[in-house]
């Protein structure tokens, strides 16, 4: 019986993903398109980005200014097409657990809320405190040349995944909706859920010192339990 509802549940999300073909390659073009368009307001984006954090950067290859630009477009075309991404990532649920189409609008407009969200948060609380204190062990035979490719890596993978990581309660709701997830018996374990929250921010945060690691935890066990809150009232 279990083989036979993974099987179905695969050939669900194989069908899903066949019908949204066509969606996945008009984004494909879109994605494309918005790259370029980034990629030559990418220097403005950059010089914006170093006033903010007050840094002074250098390169130290022949590339990697045009490969920093290429990855500053790239960002931006993700951060752009968020609201695109929710609503194919809603069709393919809706495929696949059955849910109503027209209940959509409220999954992207949380979901847009909620990474925005998160990553505003990161752009101006944790990344200038994190810059700051990580720049704050140079000494006066140490003076910090920031690479201009490790610069837009980091900034732009910490932007991603704190949007990413802010989605918390509704992915929480989407799987309760869908029946994977009780969120009373995901009450009881509590505990190792606050203990999961602080390895994950302790991963993600730059610095590894108890304030930054708080601005991570904190707001994250936050929405734990707001995910637990919308799970409730969804289950029943």
């Amino acid at each position: 019986m279990l083989t036979e509802g993974v099987s179905e549940s695969l050939g669900q999300a194989v069908k899903a993903l066949s019908n949204l073909r066509r969606k996945f390659l008009y984004g494909a073009f879109l994605f494309f398109g918005l790259t370029i368009f980034y990629y030559f307001s990418s220097p403005r984006i950059l010089f914006h980005l170093t006033t903010h954090l007050h840094q002074k950067l250098a390169f130290f290859g022949v590339f990697e200014t045009f490969l920093a630009f290429l990855k500053i477009a790239i960002s931006c075309t993700i951060l752009t097409l968020v609201p695109y991404f929710l609503w194919l990532i809603w069709l393919f649920v809706c495929e696949v657990f059955g849910f109503k189409k027209r209940t959509g609008f409220w999954f992207i407009l949380a979901g847009v809320i909620l990474f925005y969200g998160g990553a505003t948060f990161c752009y101006f609380v944790t990344l200038p405190y994190g810059v700051k204190f990580l720049l704050s062990f140079q000494r006066e035979n140490i003076i910090p040349r920031i690479a201009v490719g490790h610069f837009v890596n980091f900034v732009g993978l910490f932007l991603l995944a704190f949007g990413t990581i802010f989605e918390l309660p509704l992915i929480m709701v989407t799987l309760t909706k869908a029946g994977l997830l009780n969120p009373h018996t995901a009450a009881r374990f509590r505990r190792h859920a606050i203990l999961i929250i602080v390895i994950l921010a302790a991963i993600i945060t730059p610095t590894p010192d108890a304030f930054n690691l708080a601005l991570m935890a904190v707001p994250l066990y936050l929405l734990f339990e707001v995910g637990l809150i919308c799970s409730r009232l969804t289950a029943k």
